[in-house]
């Protein structure tokens, strides 16, 4: 009957007939195709190359998924720069705790050469997950028996203490076998502390630096008093290569009686002792420095052939309380701001253009390294913090500074900034930052023993001043469409 009565309506309605038929055969072909997608669908995500769980996959910027997926040249070599901070500072951060439920760092099928005993090298591949992490995200193991948990190392790599934190990040280096013998090389601990009102600041700087390759270098320990109005007082200590103590492992770093150590809690205690360049008078100086919690920048180096740069900053914001003693006369300092970052490399040829402070609730650090042989003008790194840790990056171009001011440099007379100002936008965010300097100090860079490290030769360079500058820095601008903005006292660095 069924057929009689199709039959009969086609006779009838021919076009209706056709019409009716090719939509139900468009359907049928759609059907096909979304069964066929998602088979293709299911079959990647069992794929032994991609890693499964959670809703979104996080991977370096520019990366070829397909091209990681069949083990490509771009695929060779995946890694993203910094895992641990952006897993700690962005993706379990809580600022993202209302969007981000779970996040799992993995790595999976990643081509190693294991060593076997007797020294053949075998090809092999390995992944690497956190247990409770990958749990979270619905990607947990299938054990076939035991059980797997996350033990010490996997909670120090999701969250170290803030004393596993200095060591981590703030540690010292040996150089590269290519440039252990440049007597340029230095690596050293930073800090600077402002008395309460503001008007007296000291740079505080532990030093090991020249040739560590042939055992002829040492330590230094140089501290520079500031005062506005009054002239820049020098205090310094050489130390032999025999009284210094540094570690790869640890941020601990001794040079004769002076000493940088990081406390359980995670604070620096310091003890300097120094004699005045001019006249001899003895420093003593003590101080336990407290970071503020998430107020950090994780590090960026630069390495070539005849250049190696590194900086990590392990207190943009940070509270300092101890004391300055000059010939026995003290000032104490109770809770006032501080600082404290940690450099590394070669600086034959190098400058650098360097700021950080306060800006009300922000922390704000900025700067750019610029090595003489080099003719690529890259722009400034701006780096933000708020009470929830990192907050954006900008990059500007410039400084675009106003020579408003003249300093005495070594009987010369030096133009430096009266004030600053640098912009960008990215996105829908956008920041100022204005510099008011109302303090500046000068050193020639042509001379031995320069401030802040270089204690080889000249550094030739073609902008000769180092020029250290104090004031007031201030912040406007928009991230993530809400506006930001503070004032407080930042210091600034600069070559003329």
């Amino acid at each position: 009957m069924l057929s009689l009565l199709s039959f009969r309506h086609l006779i009838q309605r021919p076009w209706r007939t056709l019409l009716l038929l090719a939509g139900y055969a468009l359907g049928v072909a759609v059907m096909v195709v979304l069964l066929s997608i998602g088979t293709a669908m299911l079959t990647q995500a069992r794929s032994e190359r991609l890693v499964g769980g959670g809703a979104i996959t996080v991977l370096p910027e520019g990366i070829d998924v397909e091209v990681m997926k069949t083990g490509g040249l771009g695929g060779m070599f995946l890694s993203i720069d910094h895992a641990k901070f952006v897993y700690r500072q962005i993706l379990a951060s809580p600022r993202l705790a209302g969007d981000v439920t779970a996040a799992a760092p993995q790595m999976v099928g990643k081509l190693v050469y294991l060593t076997l005993p007797d020294g053949r090298q075998q090809p092999v591949l390995a992944s690497g997950q956190i247990p409770s992490r990958n749990a979270a995200v619905g990607a947990g193991a299938d054990l076939a028996a035991g059980a797997w948990t996350d033990d010490a190392r996997d909670r120090a790599w999701m969250a170290p203490t803030p004393f596993e934190l200095r060591n981590e990040i703030d540690h010292f280096h040996l150089p590269p076998a290519a440039l252990a013998a440049d007597p340029s090389w230095a690596e050293w601990h930073y800090f600077n502390v402002v008395s309460a009102d503001g008007k007296r600041w000291a740079f505080i700087s532990f030093i090991v630096a020249r040739q560590v390759a042939g055992g002829r270098w040492g330590g230094q320990v140089l501290v520079t008093l500031h005062e506005h109005g009054r002239p820049t007082r020098r205090f310094v200590a050489d130390v032999p290569a025999s009284a210094v103590r540094f570690s790869t492992h640890d941020a601990d770093l001794r040079i004769g009686e002076s000493s940088v150590t990081v406390l359980p809690d995670g604070r620096y205690r310091l003890h300097a002792a120094a004699r005045e360049d001019a006249g001899g008078a003895p420093l003593a100086l003590d101080f336990v420095v407290s970071p503020e919690a998430g107020a950090y920048f994780p590090g960026a180096s630069v390495a070539t052939d005849s250049l190696v740069s590194g900086y990590v900053v392990p207190a943009l914001r940070a509270e300092a309380t101890g004391s300055i003693c000059v010939r026995g006369g003290c000032e104490p300092f109770a809770g006032v701001q501080a600082y404290h970052d940690h450099n590394w490399g070669v600086w034959r040829g190098v400058s650098w253009e360097w700021g950080a402070g306060r800006a009300g609730p922000l922390g704000v650090l900025y700067g750019k390294v610029n090595a003489s042989a080099s003719t690529v003008v890259r722009p400034l790194f701006l780096y933000l913090t708020d009470s929830l840790g990192f907050l954006a990056v900008f990059r500007p171009r410039v400084v675009s500074y106003v020579d408003g001011d003249t300093i005495l440099v070594g009987g010369y007379r030096v133009a430096v900034p009266s004030r600053g100002v640098m912009t960008d936008v990215r996105g829908d965010d956008s920041v100022r930052v204005e510099l008011d300097v109302q303090d500046a100090a000068g050193t020639d860079t042509r001379a031995p023993l320069i401030e802040r490290g270089d204690t080889g030769a000249a550094r030739a360079l073609a902008r000769p001043y180092f020029i250290q500058m104090k004031g007031l820095l201030r912040v406007s601008g928009r991230v993530h469409g809400r506006p930001i903005g503070g004032t407080g006292i930042g210091f600034f660095e600069t070559y003329r």
